[in-house]
């Protein structure tokens, strides 16, 4: 079967008469007659399909991939298509295929997951200031500008903006902007704050040290939380240094002991040990 080329204007000037093939391929069963009609037409739009599949290059998906997802949603098209509705087959192919390179986008280039609103929003707003760039001159468009030529709020424009650093992603060894010493992202990455265990701990240890005798827990708040010297307490407590030593050197191994026995749960009771003793 012979597909020709249309010679009278038309939106895509190889678009091909393939009205014939069509209604050959629908009387046809399933073989290799009807597959080998099926792939005439396939190459016979396939310029078309990459032509739609060059509209999306420069968004970080090769050229070569994006025609092999419209040659896709092309072969989809052509398997769909049913002659019979009356309607063009450019009309039914051409939403079929740009469907097709829009769902490769949000399924496989995103490298950080967001919903589906959020990455129309970023294409709204993305589109929206590449063309108000063209109008507006001396600035970058502003958030309210945007949100008047996209018809959105401006808090759907904030949204919009923040997705677009979703699409993709730095490497934690890439260089900060305005850096001149090699400062890297990963630099300004935080690591882990002991601070937040030593809260653990001495939440912990409340319940341990409300069970110690007076002097024992006048002791330990006196050399811990004073910053006094053994040699300080026992004049202050009327004991001999050496008494101290033992006394800390006891109570610490008791609550060692008591804190490697109790079960793991968040002590929460008031704070009483913190305070100066009376």
């Amino acid at each position: 079967m012979r597909i020709t080329v249309r010679t009278k204007q038309h939106p895509h000037d190889d678009a091909p008469d393939t009205a014939d093939a069509f209604d050959r391929l629908c009387t046809l069963k399933d073989g290799p007659e009807r597959r080998a009609v099926r792939d005439e037409i396939v190459q016979a739009w396939l310029p078309m399909a990459e032509r739609i599949a060059v509209r999306f290059r420069g968004r970080g998906e090769s050229l070569e991939d994006l025609c092999q997802v419209a040659a896709l949603g092309l072969v989809k098209a052509v398997d769909r298509y049913d002659p019979v509705r009356g309607n063009a087959f450019e009309s039914y192919a051409v939403p079929t295929i740009t469907g097709e390179i829009k769902r490769h986008f949000r399924d496989h280039m995103w490298v950080l997951h967001v919903p589906r609103r959020v990455q129309d929003l970023r294409n709204r707003v993305r589109s929206a200031s590449k063309d108000l760039s063209q109008e507006v001159s001396g600035h970058s468009p502003t958030v309210a500008e945007i949100a008047e030529y996209a018809h959105l709020s401006e808090e759907d424009v904030l949204v919009g903006m923040e997705a677009l650093d979703c699409f993709s992603t730095l490497s934690l060894d890439a260089e900060l902007q305005g850096s001149d010493d090699g400062f890297s992202l990963g630099d300004a990455l935080g690591g882990p704050d002991i601070g937040f265990d030593l809260v653990v701990d001495r939440e912990s240890v409340k319940p341990c040290l409300r069970a110690l005798p007076e002097r024992e827990r006048t002791i330990l708040y006196l050399r811990f939380f004073r910053g006094m010297t053994q040699s300080r307490i026992a004049q202050q407590l009327g004991i001999s240094q050496m008494h101290v030593s033992r006394l800390i050197s006891g109570c610490c191994a008791r609550l060692r002991d008591e804190m490697l026995t109790e079960p793991d749960e968040m002590l929460t009771e008031p704070d009483e040990m913190l305070t100066e003793p009376v």
